[in-house]
């Protein structure tokens, strides 16, 4: 388990602040299912939420330490039923992963991308369409025809 300065650990906090629980743990505990989809989240994501449902305070706190001791993931944020993890990208699967990616038909290889990553592009993606829209009334507003001046008073 990779152990966390407190100033990286709020950081890792304000990140996953947004963040919706990716992984569900229920009635029939941490299997090794469970425990592949977590390591997959962290791989993909590398900062993940996961949620608990049923079980006391305690068995949350140890199941926090066995998710981070199985997995090699530092313990974030333990707060109610929501448990934040946090991994490194390992290197070696994304290395393995590139030559199958090119060998395949595929014009482009896809690439996991962190929540940081996602966060980003949509943002780019708001303010590209903000900027759109703006432009296009703005032209709406020099072509709309003016009105013609009516007789005014009545009859």
């Amino acid at each position: 388990m990779i152990e966390l300065s407190p100033a990286r650990r709020r950081e890792l906090r304000a990140a996953a602040h947004h963040l919706n629980p990716v992984v569900s743990v229920a009635g029939n505990g941490l299997t090794s299912t469970v425990l592949g989809e977590i390591d997959r989240s962290l791989q993909a994501h590398e900062l993940i939420k996961i949620k608990v449902y049923g079980t006391e305070r305690g068995d949350r706190d140890t199941l926090m330490q066995t998710i981070c001791d199985t997995l090699g993931a530092s313990a974030v944020q333990h707060i109610g039923t929501i448990l934040v993890v946090w991994r490194e990208r390992r290197e070696e699967e994304t290395a393995t992963a590139a030559p199958k990616a090119a060998t395949s038909n595929s014009p482009r290889a896809a690439t996991a991308k962190s929540a940081r990553a996602f966060a980003a592009a949509a943002r780019r993606t708001a303010l590209i369409k903000a900027a759109a829209d703006k432009r296009r009334l703005a032209e709406k507003r020099t072509r709309s025809p003016s009105r013609k001046p009516g007789p005014r008073g009545g009859k």
